[in-house]
């Protein structure tokens, strides 16, 4: 169901960093009202945000290789410490607010999407740049593509996340309903099985398993 382009793991050597990414299956999610206290708590533990971090620096190396503008487009983890720096991080619901802290604290990427709304093999590969992604700008619905050579997520419809771990897609969103779902932690020279274990921990599911893809 996942699968890791070996071209992506080559660019990453060759800035002098080494990837992992680890799954967390989640199955009989429950959600609920988000708990503002565990973003505080994950805040209060990640430190001096504003200060430089070895992994988010290892991120815009990466960026840069598959010709992005970390600068303007962040990483997921950088652009969420930015916004927990500011005091920008609002609470969502029980799902969303897991996955931000454990986000917040390792300084690490995570996505989510819903299981039930993937087509196929989900997969990271270099776009070619004529694949559809489903996006809001400016508050409406757009559909667009991704740069070639772009570092992406998608599945055999289309792109779910662009820019490895920038923006995901309308289509594979977690919402409400979701009760199965994949959580996707990405590191750059980093042990990730502190935060998928955290994870794990925070999630109201019948079963949460980590899965190792790279």
């Amino acid at each position: 169901m996942f699968a890791i382009a070996d071209e992506v793991l080559d660019l990453c050597r060759s800035v002098g960093h080494e990837a992992t990414v680890l799954a967390v299956l989640a199955d009989g999610l429950r959600n609920g009202p988000g708990d503002p206290a565990l973003l505080h708590a994950a805040i209060a533990a990640a430190g001096d945000l504003g200060a430089p971090h070895p992994h988010l620096e290892a991120w815009r190396d990466v960026y840069r290789a598959f010709g992005a503008k970390p600068q303007r487009t962040p990483c997921s983890a950088e652009a969420l410490r930015k916004r927990a720096a500011k005091g920008d991080v609002p609470s969502v619901n029980r799902i969303v607010d897991a996955y931000n802290a454990v986000s917040i604290r390792f300084a690490v990427p995570i996505g989510g999407e819903d299981r039930a709304a993937l087509a196929g093999t989900e997969r990271l590969v270099r776009a070619v740049g004529d694949e559809p992604f489903d996006t809001v700008k400016d508050g409406v619905g757009v559909t667009e593509s991704p740069e070639p050579g772009e570092i992406v997520w998608r599945d055999d419809v289309a792109v779910t996340c662009r820019r490895w771990n920038w923006r995901q897609g309308r289509r594979t969103a977690l919402t409400d309903a979701t009760t199965s779902a994949v959580f996707l932690l990405e590191g750059l020279d980093v042990d990730l099985y502190p935060a998928a274990e955290a994870l794990v921990a925070l999630l109201d599911a019948d079963t949460a398993t980590i899965e190792r893809l790279a």
